[in-house]
């Protein structure tokens, strides 16, 4: 059994929802290495989020990120964690639920995704910064 960990820094991105599957899996060529395993990414942030999700029809995360400002709005009366700005209280239900993490089968030194599945980094803050991700690879090698 081989183990292998690895913090990626992401690019600072805008609001919304942004697949990461190409640029997670181009800083992990450490995968190639593995025959059965699983891939645990972890986002180290309370106001992003991870999800996977549809990633051939870009409308689909125009959607979410429609779906969730009307779901979780900003500027509500009765948020009371407001020195930050009024997108980030909304920003951390969010996270809350979407969650921190995702895990992914790998197979043949690849990720085991269905058809139309990728990562989604979730990002619900107006101005964010650069995010990281610890990516822990387990599994069986080639």
């Amino acid at each position: 059994m081989e183990w292998f960990q690895k913090e990626i820094r992401l690019p600072a991105v805008k609001r919304g929802f942004h697949l990461i599957t190409d640029l997670l899996t181009a800083q992990l060529p450490e995968l190639e290495n593995i025959n059965v395993g699983l891939a645990h990414i972890f986002i180290k942030h309370t106001s992003a989020s991870l999800a996977i999700n549809e990633d051939a029809d870009p409308t689909v995360r125009q959607d979410f990120e429609s779906h969730f400002n009307h779901m979780v709005p900003q500027n509500q009366p009765y948020y009371r964690h407001t020195l930050e700005g009024p997108d980030d209280m909304p920003a951390h239900l969010k996270a809350a639920l979407l969650g921190a993490s995702v895990t992914i089968p790998i197979s043949k030194g690849e990720l085991n995704l269905g058809t139309w599945q990728g990562i989604y980094l979730c990002e619900h803050r107006d101005h964010a910064s650069k995010r990281t991700v610890v990516v822990t690879l387990q599994g069986n090698a080639v």
